[in-house]
């Protein structure tokens, strides 16, 4: 049996927040567990270069960076389990891309959907960063011969232009140097929105903090920002379905099954009949539960950049060797003299 090698990254802007950890990062643990049983590889990145494709001031980029590589560590990533790095440390990355911009075609690039979206009307104001930077998710994975990917739906599409531009690559050049990755769904990968806004996804770029919970909010702070999250003035009821035009609500309950690996009919059937005044000092008490051990680890690794940047660099390295046969594979079949 082939072993799994799974890559996923996420960009190093601002702190992590509860949709990171319930949606991505709690399943980037179970993963990188199961597979390190298994004999597999898992390499978790922080997507810096990504970072770039939009203005970041530049001391702001280093401290997110060293920031989010110790939220993620809190959180359960283990090095010692997963290689963890950050994009800048192994130039592989930004090589592979240039690489690969031979084989992607405009027409692919222009249907991608997360473009128009992040470039809105502005289009031609948009970094060619912005308008390319699938083609450096591509490489991303491709350059580590990536069989999984753990993608979101609005990752889906990445992962297949990541695929046909492999997939064209091979054929042109009648070699196979490339794995086509297969997607991981997680099943259990929660959706949290925003707590002033039950129709939004909660976000680090949202203007109001009090919008999300932060792994590095403390007590007091997740008290304060789930007593003021927007509600109405129904109590629960006892069926999840009745909740479907009531986004706050359901939110605030998808949270709580979340945190407690349950599902919304499990919470309601202990709170159905309650109003909020009751059920968000339950809430705020089992996220207060989970959330205090990562803050209080976050807390002591942010006080060690050096530990941190030894950890990244470490990861790095192992990332290069994982990454050279295939770059040089690459070089290869262009007929590149090096």
């Amino acid at each position: 049996m082939t072993h799994m090698r799974i890559v996923s990254g996420i960009q190093p802007t601002g702190n992590l927040h509860l949709g990171n950890y319930l949606g991505a990062i709690r399943n980037w643990v179970k993963m990188q567990d199961e597979n390190a049983a298994a004999g597999g590889d898992t390499l978790f990145f922080l997507a810096d270069m990504h970072a770039i494709t939009v203005y970041n001031d530049p001391a702001s980029l280093t401290a997110n960076t060293r920031e989010m590589a110790a939220a993620l560590i809190a959180a359960g990533v283990d090095p010692a389990k997963a290689v963890l790095f950050n994009q800048a440390r192994v130039p592989a990355h930004a090589e592979l891309c240039w690489l690969l911009n031979g084989t992607a075609r405009i027409g692919w690039l222009n249907r991608m959907t997360q473009f128009k979206e992040k470039s809105g009307k502005n289009r031609e104001g948009a970094s060619v960063g912005l308008f390319a930077y699938p083609v450096l998710q591509a490489a991303d994975v491709l350059l580590y011969q990536a069989t999984h990917v753990p993608v979101g739906d609005d990752q889906k599409q990445h992962l297949e232009l990541a695929r046909d531009i492999a997939a064209k690559f091979n054929t042109d050049y009648a070699r196979e140097v490339f794995t086509l990755p297969d997607p991981i769904i997680p099943p259990t990968a929660a959706r949290i929105m925003s707590l002033r806004d039950g129709s939004a996804k909660m976000s680090k770029s949202d203007s109001s903090d009090m919008a999300r919970i932060n792994l590095s909010d403390d007590a007091d702070m997740v008290a304060q920002k789930i007593r003021k999250a927007k509600t109405d003035a129904d109590p629960l009821p006892e069926d999840p379905a009745l909740l479907a035009d009531r986004p706050e609500a359901r939110n605030l309950v998808g949270i709580h099954a979340a945190l407690g690996d349950e599902t919304a009919a499990d919470v309601l059937a202990r709170h159905a009949g309650q109003g909020f005044g009751a059920f968000k000092p339950a809430l705020t008490e089992r996220l207060v539960e989970t959330l205090g051990p990562i803050r209080t680890r976050f807390e002591a690794l942010r006080a060690e950049p050096a530990e941190i940047d030894r950890i990244l660099t470490t990861g790095a390295a192992r990332a290069s060797a994982l990454a050279k046969s295939t770059l040089e594979a690459t070089y290869a079949a262009l007929g590149l003299c090096r």
